[in-house]
Parts: structure tokens; C-alpha cells; sequence
């Protein structure tokens, strides 16, 4: 008689390949990492460096590299440096998503009018400040994986709803560039890929599990953000000159 499969303190028992613990949330997690790479030499390519907006679309590729880096280290290996290492980089990523949508949405990039470096600044400050209290906590006083959840959840929650608001009201106003829409489907996209985390199943073949599914599902839409962020900065110069 087949017996159930358990998780055994809280995780799935996953087939080894090739010494890695979950094959294929490696392997999702390079494909995002490689969303990242080619899509942050699109940017190089297609942006001029001469464009304010270019360094923090740069960023948010640093900080994906690190998020996928650290991710496919710890589905390689579970160890608790791997997980806190993983459990780090994301909340970076997940917080510098946020912190690029206030400074895209409400333009603190630009240096006029003259309250705009200050605010960039102070918002720069927050960010930062948050980040170090989030992991301060997490360290020092107590890995708690729920509060862990509910931060990153609250972030990415704001930040989702800014993209959604921010993508309808310039879609409403200029409805024949579709591309504008982008960021609202793009935010539902991946909403819908994050559910799967609700799903939990034991892995497929002792392979592939909700975990790992939830990485596939966020390639694609990784990549088309890139799309967005070049047509962006082209109709953002586009206006620039026109204004000249």
C-alpha cells in the first residue's frame, strides 16, 4: 500500500539531481536571471546613458541578478546561510520595486522642480532605512517567517497597485499606445503566478512543485517588463524633444 507523501518540517521531499535539492527551481530561477541579463542589455542598448531613468532601470536588473542568484544557491543547498542569503536578496528586490515605482510614477528623478532631489533623497533614505530595519529583525532578534511574508506581501502589494493605477490612467489618456496597459497586465500576471504558493502539492515526480512553478510562471513577464521600460523611455525622449 503507497503511503502518503509529508513534508517534513514544512518542505517537500524532492528527488536529488545532480547534487541540487530542487532541480527545476534552479533551473526557473536561471531563466529569470537570464530575463534579467538580456534585458538589462536591451536598456544599455536601446536607452541613452544621457536619460535619468536608465540608472534605476539598471538597478532593478542588479538587484533581480542578486534575487535569482541567491535563489538558485538556495535550491541548490538548504542551509541556513543559503536561506537567509535567498530570503535577503528578495526582500532587496521586492523593496527596490517599490522604491522604482515612486521615483518613475512621480518623476524624482528629474532635478526640476527644486523639491524633487530632496524628496528622492529622503525617499532614498527610507528605503534604505527600512531594508536594514527589515533585516536587522530578521537577524538579530528573531527569523520569523511569517512577519517575513506579510512585509514582503505589504511591499508588493503597494508597489502593484501604484503600476496597476499609474498604467490605466496613461492607457485612458493615450489609449491607441496600447504598450501603456503593459505594467496592469504585467502586475496581474504575476499575481496569478504568486497563487500557485497557495497551491502546495507534493512535487510531481518528486521534481517539480508549486515553488518551482511559481518561478516559471514569473519569466515572461519578467522579460516584457523590459519591453515596457524601453518603450517607456522612448516615448518619455519622444516628448522630451518635442518639448525642445
Amino acid at each position: 500500500m503507497l503511503q502518503p507523501i509529508v513534508q517534513f518540517h514544512g518542505k517537500w521531499p524532492f528527488y536529488r539531481v545532480l547534487g541540487m535539492q530542487e532541480i527545476f527551481s534552479v533551473l526557473f530561477s536561471l531563466l529569470n536571471f537570464l530575463a534579467h541579463y538580456y534585458g538589462l542589455k536591451w536598456v544599455e542598448s536601446s536607452i541613452p546613458a544621457s536619460y535619468p531613468l536608465r540608472k534605476y532601470y539598471k538597478g532593478f536588473a542588479y538587484f533581480g541578478y542578486a534575487s535569482w542568484t541567491f535563489s538558485m544557491l538556495f535550491h541548490t543547498r538548504d542551509f541556513p546561510l543559503t536561506e537567509k542569503l535567498d530570503y535577503w536578496a528578495a526582500g532587496a528586490s521586492i523593496l527596490y520595486g517599490l522604491y522604482l515605482v515612486v521615483i518613475r510614477v512621480f518623476r524624482l528623478d528629474q532635478e526640476r522642480p527644486r523639491f524633487k532631489p530632496t524628496l528622492r533623497r529622503l525617499w532614498t533614505y527610507l528605503c534604505v532605512g527600512l531594508y536594514i530595519a527589515h533585516v536587522s529583525y530578521l537577524t538579530f532578534w528573531s527569523w520569523d517567517y511569517t512577519y517575513n511574508m506579510i512585509a514582503n506581501v505589504i511591499v508588493g502589494v503597494i508597489q502593484n497597485v501604484l503600476w496597476t493605477a499609474f498604467s490605466i490612467y496613461r492607457y485612458r489618456k493615450e489609449p491607441k499606445k496600447p504598450w501603456m496597459a503593459w505594467p496592469a497586465i504585467i502586475v496581474l500576471w504575476i499575481s496569478l503566478a504568486m497563487s500557485l504558493e497557495l497551491f502546495d502539492f507534493p512535487p510531481w515526480w518528486g521534481l517539480i512543485d508549486a515553488h518551482a512553478l511559481w518561478h516559471l510562471g514569473t519569466v515572461i513577464p519578467t522579460a516584457w517588463w523590459y519591453l515596457f521600460i524601453v518603450e517607456d523611455a522612448k516615448n518619455d525622449l519622444a516628448a522630451e524633444r518635442l518639448k525642445a
